[in-house]
C-alpha cells in the first residue's frame, strides 16, 4: 500500500511541469495514477493488477499527451507476476506486456529510438529480477524443506536409539533382579522350614542371602550409574561376561541345586555384547530352573567352535515340548510344547512381540533370552532332552 500511494503521488507530481503540455490535465493526472495505485493488490492478485497498470500506461500513450513520466507501476506489476505466478500466466502476461509497448511505441509522440531502449531495458530488468527472486525463494524453501527431514530424521534415530537402550537396561535390570531375588526366596523358605529345629543351617541360609542381597545391590548400582549423567564420573563395575560364570554356578548350588559346569574346546576372546549375552543366558536359565523346575539337578556347557559358541543348561526336571528360535527372532513352538497353553503353538513372533508373551509361566525370562540371542543374530532352541528334563540351547557367533 505505502508503496502504491508513494509512487501515484510522485507520477502526479511529475506532471505539474508539464502541464501546459497535458490537455485534460484531470485525465493525465488519473491515468498516471491508474498506473500505480493497483500495486496495492499486486501480491494477493498480481496478473489483475498488471492488467490495470499496463492498460492505464497503453491508455496514457495513446492520447498522446506531450510528457510521460517513465513506466515503473507496470515494470514492478510485471516483476510481481515474474516472481509469484505460476508459469502459464508469466508467459501470458509476458505476451501482454510486449504487445502493450509494441501498441504504445506505435502511438504519436514516441519517434526516438531511445524510447524503445528505454522501455525494453526497463521490463527485462524486471523480468531478470522477478527469475532471481523466485529462484532465490525456492532455493530457501528447498533448503528448510531439507533441513526439516534431516531434523525429523535425526529424531527418530533419537528415539530409536533411546528405546533400544531402554529395552537393553530393562533387560539388564530384569536379569539381575531376577535372578538374585529367586535366590533370596529359596534362601529365606530354606530357612524358615529349617527353623528351630536346624539354626546353623539356617544361619547358613541367612548368610547366603546377605551375600545375594549385597551382589544385586553392586549390579543395580552398575546399571544405574548408568542412567546417570555423564557429569557425575561414576565408578561402575564392569559388565558381567562368562569368565564370571563361576560364582553365578557357586550361588545356584549354594540355594540348593546341584550344578555340573563344563567348558569344550578352547576359550577365546568374544565380542563384548555376545560374552554379556551368553552369561545371561545361562544366568536366567539357572534362575528359571531354580524356579520352576524344582530339578534335582542341572548342568551347564559352554562350548568353544571356530567362529560360533554354543552355552547349554539342562536340567532334570520334568518338561515337556520345544521351542526354536532363530537369528531372525522368529519363534516355532514344537508338537506338544508346553507353549501351547499359552496359545503360541503353532505361531511366528519376533523377538518384541515374544517380549510381551507369558511363556509357560516365566514371566520374560525365555522371552528375554530369546531377544538377547536374535540380537547377536544367533539360534536358541528350548525343549526336553532325552532323559525327561529340560534345556536352553544358544549357539552365538563369536564376534
Amino acid at each position: 500500500m505505502a508503496l502504491a500511494i508513494a509512487l501515484a503521488a510522485v507520477n502526479a507530481v511529475s506532471l505539474l511541469p508539464f502541464r501546459a503540455q497535458l490537455h485534460p490535465l484531470w485525465l493525465a493526472v488519473v491515468l498516471v495514477v491508474g498506473q500505480a495505485v493497483p500495486l496495492a493488490w499486486r501480491r494477493s492478485q498480481p496478473v489483475a493488477t498488471s492488467f490495470f497498470t499496463g492498460a492505464a500506461r497503453v491508455a496514457y500513450d495513446q492520447i498522446g499527451f506531450g510528457f510521460a513520466p517513465v513506466p515503473l507501476g507496470p515494470a514492478i506489476a510485471f516483476y510481481t507476476v515474474i516472481d509469484r505466478s505460476g508459469r502459464p500466466w508469466r508467459w501470458i502476461v509476458a505476451a501482454f506486456v510486449t504487445a502493450g509497448v509494441t501498441v504504445a511505441l506505435a502511438a504519436r509522440g514516441h519517434t526516438e529510438p531511445y524510447d524503445g531502449l528505454v522501455q525494453a531495458f526497463i521490463f527485462l530488468t524486471a523480468w531478470a529480477a522477478g527469475v532471481l527472486s523466485r529462484t532465490k525463494r525456492a532455493s530457501l524453501q528447498a533448503a528448510e524443506s531439507r533441513a526439516d527431514r534431516a531434523e525429523a530424521e535425526i529424531d527418530r534415530q533419537a528415539s530409536r536409539a533411546a528405546a533400544r537402550e531402554r529395552t537393553r537396561i530393562a533387560r539388564e535390570l530384569h536379569d539381575v533382579v531376577a535372578h538374585h531375588v529367586s535366590l533370596i526366596a529359596v534362601q529365606s523358605e530354606a530357612a524358615t522350614s529349617l527353623l528351630p529345629g536346624r539354626p546353623a543351617e539356617a544361619q547358613r541360609s541367612v548368610e547366603i542371602i546377605g551375600d545375594t542381597a549385597r551382589m544385586a545391590l553392586t549390579e543395580l548400582r552398575r546399571l544405574l550409574g548408568v542412567l546417570r549423567g555423564p557429569a557425575e564420573r561414576l565408578e561402575t563395575a564392569p559388565s558381567a561376561s562368562l569368565g564370571e560364570l563361576g560364582s553365578v554356578i557357586d550361588q545356584v548350588r549354594g540355594a540348593g541345586l546341584p550344578v555340573d559346569f563344563e567348558v569344550v574346546g578352547t576359550p577365546y576372546p568374544l565380542a563384548s555384547g555376545v560374552d554379556l549375552t551368553a552369561y545371561r543366558i545361562v544366568q536366567e536359565a539357572l534362575t528359571n530352573t531354580i524356579r520352576h523346575a524344582r530339578a534335582a539337578r542341572a548342568a551347564v556347557t559352554v562350548t568353544y567352535e571356530p567362529g560360533y559358541i554354543t552355552v547349554c543348561v539342562a536340567d532334570s526336571g520334568p518338561r515337556r515340548g520345544g521351542l526354536s528360535v532363530s537369528g531372525n527372532g522368529r519363534t516355532a513352538a514344537e508338537p506338544g510344547s508346553g507353549l501351547a497353553g499359552s496359545g503360541l503353538a503353532g505361531s511366528e513372533l519376533a523377538g518384541s512381540e515374544l517380549a510381551g508373551s507369558e511363556l509357560a509361566g516365566s514371566g520374560f525370562g525365555l522371552a528375554g533370552i530369546a531377544e538377547r540371542v536374535a540380537s547377536c543374530g544367533g539360534n536358541l532352541t528350548v525343549g526336553p532332552t532325552p532323559a525327561g528334563g529340560f534345556a536352553v540351547t544358544a549357539r552365538l557367533p563369536s564376534l
